[in-house]
């Protein structure tokens, strides 16, 4: 067989003997795709267009052993190793040029114990099949608000969504994980066995193993109130002064995420809005369906939205109206920051850069991330960050790589703009490969501890592309 130069670990580079790849290659139950497949380009594509890498190996993975072996293999051989869940990591680190990349993408069971209200989930499947296997039951998992996105990078990131500020983060609902570590064990994580790992997994990104079997706490949400009100931009500052003092103290069963966007042509939205500018919240209400119009009448006496599109539905359908606004293979550059204050200096700088949107699908949103967020204290679980009232995210997209330069450029500047405003910090999820300084801030009191879990379990820091907390030397 013909040898594999690859980067190693060790930031080198080394060539690997046929053999070792061909012994390798038959311990998979899964595919090991090399760069010269036909199968390689349509492997290596994820999510984010802008991201063009060039792994040396791609092992599809169909079940554990899989990944113990890859893992193994990546460990043993001295190889730069990346982990693709459903691959919508904005940087790209679902991928490393010339190494090798555990992609879980086929692992897509799921089993849901109507019982318990538990759904237990592989680590391939995205939010919408999870969404369509628990709704079968009347049940919910939160999560965050595109469907296509993977159940690995967002649930380990924290999770934040349409559900959250009444039943928490993603991970609050994290009942156990099965976890590949990097000496090759497979354990189990929960409240009961392997605590301090278990600790790091709710928030720490993918610095500690792979994840190959989620365990969720189900949530009772069948139908959903929901829907969207855009007010013109000229009110924007209007529409941000009222929802700074009403979201946090709305009731827990009503959340609005805050948007400044411009309309898509095409349903639900008249013609006369097509291309607009506007301020826009999008909302989903999970109490009982009765109520729902009781609950919106604080926003119908702030000012009558230029449109009104609200009512009941599915909630599989909320999670996925998005969907086609943004397919996979668009160009996509974003920001983040927390957010505990909505100053007015800081909503004079929106009104400045959401005024120079730089495509029609280029946007920024406020996600609430108080409510039951705020019940569980910050040393409880990775994700320390447990007093912001927002978490913030600055996106530039567009389909046209020629478009790339200005995205980042209109990101970059209305960040850093907005960032003497923002708390300390900002949700994994929505950084780029921003740097230690970062990460470190993220965490806050955390990271500390964070070091000391990734020291015992991954000293070498075989699992470093990634939004990395590096090992104690």
């Amino acid at each position: 067989m013909t040898a594999v130069s690859v980067s190693t670990i060790s930031n080198g580079t080394t060539t690997l003997d046929g053999s070792a790849v061909g012994e390798f290659e038959a311990l998979l139950r899964g595919r090991l795709i090399r760069s010269g497949d036909s199968q390689y380009h349509a492997a290596r594509a994820i999510y984010n267009g802008m991201i063009d890498k060039r792994p040396a190996l791609i092992a599809q993975c169909v079940d554990a052993a899989d990944v113990i072996a890859a893992v193994t293999f990546a460990r043993d051989h001295d190889v730069l190793l990346a982990v693709r869940g459903g691959g919508h990591n904005g940087p790209g680190l679902a991928l490393c040029d010339d190494g090798l990349v555990i992609d879980l993408s086929l692992m897509k069971g799921i089993r849901v114990d109507p019982a318990v209200r538990t759904v237990r989930v592989e680590p391939g499947c995205r939010w919408g099949d999870v969404d369509h296997a628990a709704h079968a039951f009347g049940l919910a998992v939160p999560t965050g608000i595109i469907s296509t996105t993977g159940v690995p990078g967002l649930t380990l990131g924290g999770g934040h969504g349409y559900l959250t500020r009444k039943y928490g983060l993603t991970i609050d609902n994290l009942l156990e994980a099965d976890v590949v570590l990097a000496d090759g064990r497979l354990v189990t994580a929960g409240p009961d066995q392997n605590e301090d790992f278990f600790w790091a997994l709710r928030g720490g990104g993918g610095n500690f193993g792979v994840v190959t079997s989620f365990l969720f706490q189900a949530r009772p949400v069948e139908t959903v109130y929901a829907g969207m009100t855009f007010w013109p931009f000229e009110q924007a500052g209007e529409v941000m002064r009222w929802y700074r003092d009403f979201s946090w103290q709305a009731p827990r069963d009503l959340y609005g995420f805050l948007a400044l966007l411009t309309v898509p042509p095409g349903p639900p939205f008249p013609e006369d809005l097509h291309g607009k500018k506007m301020c826009g919240i999008v909302w989903c209400y999970c109490g009982p369906l009765d109520d729902a119009e009781k609950a919106f009448e604080p926003v119908w006496d702030f000012a009558e939205p230029a449109f009104k599109h609200l009512g009941p539905m599915p909630f599989p359908q909320l999670q996925s109206m998005f969907d086609p606004l943004y397919p996979p293979g668009h160009q996509w550059y974003w920001k983040g920051d927390f957010v505990n204050r909505l100053s007015d200096e800081a909503i004079e700088l929106h009104l400045k850069f959401g005024a120079k949107l730089p495509t029609p699908q280029s946007t920024m949103h406020l996600y609430p991330i108080d409510g039951a967020v705020h019940d569980i204290d910050s040393s409880d679980m990775a994700w320390s960050c447990r007093d912001a009232l927002w978490s913030m995210v600055i996106v530039g997209v567009d389909p046209d790589p020629a478009s790339a330069e200005r995205l980042k450029s209109w990101a970059r500047d209305y960040w850093q703009a907005l960032h003497p405003h923002a708390a300390d910090g900002a949700y994994v999820n929505f950084m780029m490969e921003e740097g230690e300084d970062r990460v470190r801030a993220t965490y806050g009191d955390n990271y500390d501890r964070l070091v000391e879990v990734k020291t015992k379990y991954d000293p070498t820091n075989l699992f470093r592309v990634n939004q990395n907390i590096q090992p104690q030397v």
